[in-house]
C-alpha cells in the first residue's frame, strides 16, 4: 500500500478540527465530565470505570495532538490508528444505549441510538483527513 503524504485543505481542515475534538475530549475524561464517560465504559472490562476513563483521556488527548503534528506516512498510520480506536470504543456507546444511561445530554433512547450512528462518521472523518483513505484506494 502505498502511503499518501499530500492532504487537501478541506482534509487538513478536518484533521485540525478532529485532533482539537479528540485533545477537548481527552481533557474531559480527565475533569468536567469525568462521570459522564463512566457510563459508556462497559460492564464486561474488567478494570474499574474510574481507571479505563482516565487512561483512555489520556489517550485521547494523546491521538488529537498525534492528529495535528504527524505528517506523510506517520499521519496516514494515524488515521488507521485513530480509525481503530473509535472502532473499539463503539461498544461503549452501545451499553449506554442498551443500559438506558443518561450522560452527555442523551436522556432517551433515540438521543442514544442516534449517537451510535455518528461513531461511523468519526471512523471516516478519520480516514479522510489523514490521507489514510486515499493511501487505501491507491494502487502500488
Amino acid at each position: 500500500m502505498r502511503h499518501a503524504s499530500h492532504t487537501t485543505t478541506l482534509q487538513n481542515v478536518t484533521r485540525g478540527l478532529l485532533g482539537t475534538f479528540m485533545i477537548v475530549a481527552g481533557t474531559s475524561h480527565l475533569t468536567f465530565a469525568r462521570r459522564d464517560f463512566q457510563a459508556q465504559v462497559p460492564d464486561f472490562v474488567p478494570e474499574d470505570k474510574d481507571t479505563v476513563v482516565l487512561q483512555s483521556g489520556v489517550v485521547e488527548i494523546g491521538l488529537g495532538l498525534a492528529l495535528l503534528l504527524l505528517k506523510g506516512k506517520n499521519r496516514v498510520r494515524m488515521g488507521f490508528g485513530l480509525a481503530a480506536f473509535y472502532a473499539a470504543v463503539f461498544p461503549g456507546n452501545i451499553h449506554q444505549y442498551q443500559q438506558h444511561l443518561s450522560a452527555f445530554g442523551l436522556d432517551t433512547d433515540k438521543k442514544r441510538l442516534a449517537r451510535l450512528f455518528f461513531q461511523p462518521v468519526l471512523i471516516g472523518a478519520a480516514l479522510y483527513s489523514t490521507g489514510a483513505l486515499n493511501a487505501l484506494t491507491k494502487k502500488k
